[in-house]
């Protein structure tokens, strides 16, 4: 191990200890190491244009237009929507309230792009009727938290168009159809093991609803659901790119809100102020996550990574299972979006080299993160939902154990199945 990697690691998992944000971290650490191992003048300003030309990019400008739809649709009611008809569907079978969040978190993570958005706006409203139906508190924070990841698989995701910027160009229109069958395995297993808890500690189930009720609902659900078709729909048919749905998007979120009159105009001055701040945290992230990827491509990391994974062994099957493993390790520590600026450009050559498409790659990848996002200590998600549930961490930890299980079982079959990742992009030719 050179020592360039050495004080890398070493600076940064230090300043995490000491809950310094992730884009600081990464940042100080990578200019320690620039200051200790080269040429620090010509290696800064080397940086400095990686950075400002990794940033202008088309590509990233849907990220800001997809934060500000979601935040809109955050505000605009349509998470109560989304759960009345959600609760319509599944909410009177045995575990039918945790299907409800987790149906919920689906619909509303498609939509907004957002696990924490998803995991605050359904978990607030969710919770109080899970726990008044005699769910314990714990495990409905942990049936929100866990569902809450399924929206950065389902698209439109910011972190797919992420590993579309890290990996040198894998089309984010194929990122966007590949997600939807591993997000709805995702989604079906988490529902599976809720219900077998569900039944062993006799949670109850909500009320019945008639098909006439069922009906309006999903009519009154109907537009929020549109906003899905409008922008994959678009994307797939060629109309228009990503970015361009991107800004689609939030002028339908925009209409919506004001239809439904959920969002007085006055309001959206802080919402906007709200997304901007969003983005520049994201870019932040995006800005020295580029420097980090700087100088482990300077130090030769990715090269002698992929050398000593191939050394390790040349079976496909194992190299996999290693590569998953890391990644859910730094999944546990590290935010998604620097985590896939800097491993992708490690990682890719070697899924490449044994014959794995970069697409179904990118899925897996995020797919680690995810899980990463509802484990300690670092989890976002995790944090975010405990925190809007007023249900300490730790009580979370033990029923969120067998949800574990069911993701990392998905991720298994997603992994070694690669045709539930390719079988949409084919069909519809990306």
């Amino acid at each position: 191990m050179s020592f360039a990697i050495v004080i890398l690691v070493v600076v940064f998992l230090a300043l995490l200890l000491l809950d310094v944000p992730v884009a600081y971290s990464i940042g100080m650490a990578t200019l320690l190491t620039m200051l200790v191992t080269v040429d620090f003048t010509p290696a800064a300003s080397t940086t400095a244009q990686r950075i400002a030309t990794g940033l202008d990019s088309f590509t990233l400008l849907a990220i800001p237009f997809f934060i500000l739809a979601g935040n809109l649709m955050g505000r605009g009611g349509i998470a109560r929507r989304l759960i009345a008809f959600a609760r319509a569907l599944v909410g009177a079978l045995p575990g039918g309230l945790a299907f409800v969040n987790i149906i919920a978190c689906m619909l509303f993570g498609a939509i907004s792009g957002s696990g924490i958005a998803a995991a605050a706006a359904i978990g607030s409203v969710m919770h109080p009727k899970m726990v008044e139906n005699g769910y314990a508190p714990s495990f409905s924070t942990a049936v929100n938290v866990s569902s809450a990841t399924t929206g950065l698989i389902i698209p439109p995701s910011n972190v797919l168009i992420v590993y579309s910027l890290a990996s040198g160009g894998v089309s984010v229109a194929a990122l966007f159809v590949a997600g939807y069958l591993p997000g709805l395995l995702l989604g079906g297993m988490l529902m599976a093991v809720a219900a077998i808890v569900a039944y062993r500690k006799g949670f109850g189930k909500d009320e019945r609803v008639p098909v006439r009720e069922v009906f309006k609902r999903f009519v009154d659900a109907l537009p929020s659901l549109t906003l899905i078709v409008v922008v994959i729909g678009g994307i797939v048919a060629g109309i228009f790119t990503a970015t361009e749905a991107a800004a689609i998007a939030v002028l339908y979120a925009l209409l919506l809100v004001l239809l439904y009159r959920e969002v007085r105009p006055r309001a959206l001055p802080a919402i906007l102020l709200n997304s901007v701040v969003t983005t520049a945290v994201v870019m932040l992230l995006i800005g020295t996550s580029l420097a980090l990827s700087w100088v482990l491509s300077f130090e030769n990391i990715p090269q002698d990574a992929a050398n000593a994974l191939i050394a390790l062994s040349d079976n496909k099957i194992v190299l996999l299972l290693v590569i998953n493993v890391l990644l859910l390790a730094v999944g546990t520590f590290m935010d998604m979006t620097p985590a896939i600026l800097i491993f992708t450009p490690i990682f890719l050559p070697i899924v490449v080299t044994l014959g794995i498409d970069p697409l179904h790659f990118g899925i897996l990848m995020v797919f680690n993160l995810c899980i990463g996002l509802c484990t300690p200590p670092v989890g976002t998600v995790l944090f975010a939902g405990a925190g809007i549930a007023k249900v300490p961490v730790t009580d979370v930890v033990r029923p969120l154990l067998p949800l574990y299980a069911a993701m990392l079982l998905a991720l298994l079959v997603i992994t070694f199945v690669p045709e539930i990742t390719l079988f949409l992009p084919r069909v519809f030719g990306l």
